[in-house]
């Protein structure tokens, strides 16, 4: 019994220092001082004071997690011990700030950033306000524990929904319904302050989240989750009305700068399930697939750009073409690669990417695709002439929408049928299949020019968007983003690859007012939820029933195939 209470007081203080450590690291980098000016909620809390306190309670929290105490008692001990350790970090950095210039090795230790530490109370009562809001912090984590789960979970959420709109609040400027004169923005000038929340709105919002959250809770969860067909005809069709309505409006809504956000996601999206077929259905690992989408914006400007004076053809004219050659170039990609796997095929996509982008570059192509000075002028799909009210964004919108529906139906159709469920069967055990005698070749093969083409059809929008393509904008990175956004969103999973892509190219772009700060932060939630969710945002329920195997698994799969230990069939 001794030994567990010194590892329970072990793991309290260990828990403490880490978050005291990660609030430093925050410091030093520059977060909390360049975003103490930004209000959350206006003359209550910044931005910084924010980044600087938000890892202390998630640390105090976790520990008490760790920790297991019982006792109320207890737990409020243990979180003010937690705090004590979380703040004694933050004091270390003030003290040794004021004894030794810190800037020659941290740039950003700065007095701006002493002064958020210490809330602006000068030494040597400013050394101990750390440890006093740690302790404090502590106190309401012990006491968010100690609450029923229900109710814990109603106040998280109010509090996530609060900072994220006050987060925002420069975003929602941006809504063109905002920035007209009327009742619209006579509601936002209410809801926000010049910067961050307005006190009596972030009260309001927590108070209605909190309730909406623990209303839902209490309800009682159904038997069986009713699927989208089982429903009644009439509700199925107003549901389809009003997405449908929803998405077509969507642009008059959101604006140029979010419509052209919602452009290049929708790229994104038509890439990654592309990928998703090959390294999610059939399990063949693509790191090269840039490449296509280099063949595709390449082919597409060879075919309609006046500069290069081959073809001169219109878009829609060009776009068969460059999507025959992309497909073209998956079978070529497929042929030398039948007898590898894993990491060996990995290497050999990689180097065929290479490949296509130093062609690119090449002085020997130079004259048919331009070299380092890319192809200008590539075809429009939309003449300016045609909707000449609507933005280029706004038409681009739509195209993109089309290409996704059409792609993302494709997909859909294909994952059940029988050429989809042999590329499963490939990527379960490639042995197997082959012994129970599926073509290997032709399966590896059409997975990879079903793949190309998809991503030859993104190129081809992509350089019509630029009306321009430069080899710099097909480089490896563009197949990592791609592959990370189906492994976000869940291997195999079409809504999978449609949430990833919002996630990982919509969120920095969200972002982008914070500067550099952004990519660290989407890398933090990157990792975070590869930690406490591995299956992705949207798993398939196979992919899902395999990386929980041996737990509870109550629930059902999309096809007959898999049942869990333990049940019968229906």
């Amino acid at each position: 019994m001794t030994e567990n209470k010194g590892n329970i007081w072990t793991g309290v203080i260990l828990a403490g220092l880490v978050a005291g450590g990660v609030s430093v690291l925050l410091g030093l980098v520059g977060m909390v001082a360049a975003f103490n000016e930004r209000y959350i909620v206006t003359g209550v809390i910044t931005m910084g004071q924010l980044i600087l306190l938000v890892p202390i309670l998630a640390g105090e929290y976790n520990g008490l997690q760790r920790a297991e105490i019982k006792t109320p008692g207890k737990t409020l001990a243990a979180g003010a011990v937690t705090g004590i350790f979380a703040g004694l970090p933050l004091t270390i950095l003030l003290v040794v700030g004021q004894l030794i210039d810190l800037r020659q090795m941290f740039p950003n230790a700065s007095p701006e950033l002493y002064s958020v530490i210490s809330f602006g109370i000068a030494a040597p009562l400013g050394y101990i306000v750390p440890i006093i809001y740690s302790i404090i912090l502590g106190f309401l984590a012990g006491l968010l524990f100690l609450q029923p789960r229900r109710l814990r979970s109603a106040i998280l959420n109010a509090l996530m929904w609060v900072i994220l709109i006050g987060l925002f609040r420069d975003m929602f400027a941006l809504f063109p319904i905002f920035a007209q004169p009327g009742f619209f923005k006579t509601v936002f000038s209410w809801i926000f302050a010049p910067s961050g929340l307005s006190v009596v709105a972030a009260i309001i919002l927590f108070v209605l989240v909190a309730g909406i959250s623990y209303w839902r809770s209490g309800r009682p969860a159904p038997t069986r989750q009713r699927k989208f067909a089982e429903r009644p005809t009439y509700v199925r069709w107003i549901v389809i009305a009003l997405v449908t309505a929803i998405v077509l409006y969507l642009p008059q809504f959101l604006g140029v700068f979010f419509t052209e956000v919602m452009d290049n996601v929708g790229i994104y999206i038509i890439m990654a399930l592309g990928l998703n077929i090959v390294v999610g259905y059939a399990g063949l690992l693509d790191l090269g697939y840039v490449a296509f989408f280099a063949i595709g914006a390449y082919a597409m400007g060879v075919f309609t750009s006046p500069e290069l004076g081959f073809f001169n053809m219109g878009f829609w004219t060009a776009l068969p073409f460059a999507l025959l050659l992309t497909m073209i170039s998956g079978v070529i990609l497929g042929l030398p690669v039948l007898r590898m796997r894993g990491d060996y095929l990995a290497i050999v996509t990689l180097g065929f990417g290479e490949i296509v982008r130093l062609l690119a570059l090449s002085e020997w192509l130079r004259p048919y695709i331009g070299g380092t000075q890319g192809i200008q002028r590539i075809a429009i799909p939309i003449p300016e002439n045609i909707f000449p009210t609507m933005s280029p964004q706004m038409k681009f919108y739509y195209l993109i929408l089309a290409g996704c529906l059409v792609v993302g139906f494709i997909a859909w159709r294909l994952k059940d049928s029988r050429l989809g469920r042999n590329w499963i069967a490939l990527r379960e055990d490639e042995d197997v299949a082959q012994a129970m005698g599926l073509n290997t070749v032709t399966t590896k093969l059409l997975a990879f020019a079903t793949g190309a083409t998809f991503a030859g059809l993104s190129g081809a929008i992509f350089a019509s968007k630029l009306n321009s393509a430069y080899p710099h904008s097909f480089d490896l990175l563009v197949s990592i983003f791609v592959l990370c956004i189906i492994i976000i969103g869940g291997m195999g999973s079409i809504p999978g690859a449609v949430l990833g892509a919002f996630f990982l190219i919509g969120l920095p772009e969200l972002l982008r007012e914070f500067s550099e700060f952004r990519l660290l932060v989407v890398g933090v939630v990157m990792v975070a939820m590869m930690l406490y969710k591995p299956e992705g945002l949207w798993p398939e329920e196979r992919r899902k029933l395999e990386l929980h195997e041996g737990e509870d698994t109550s629930f059902e799969t999309a096809d007959d195939e898999l049942t869990p230990v333990g049940s019968t069939p229906d």
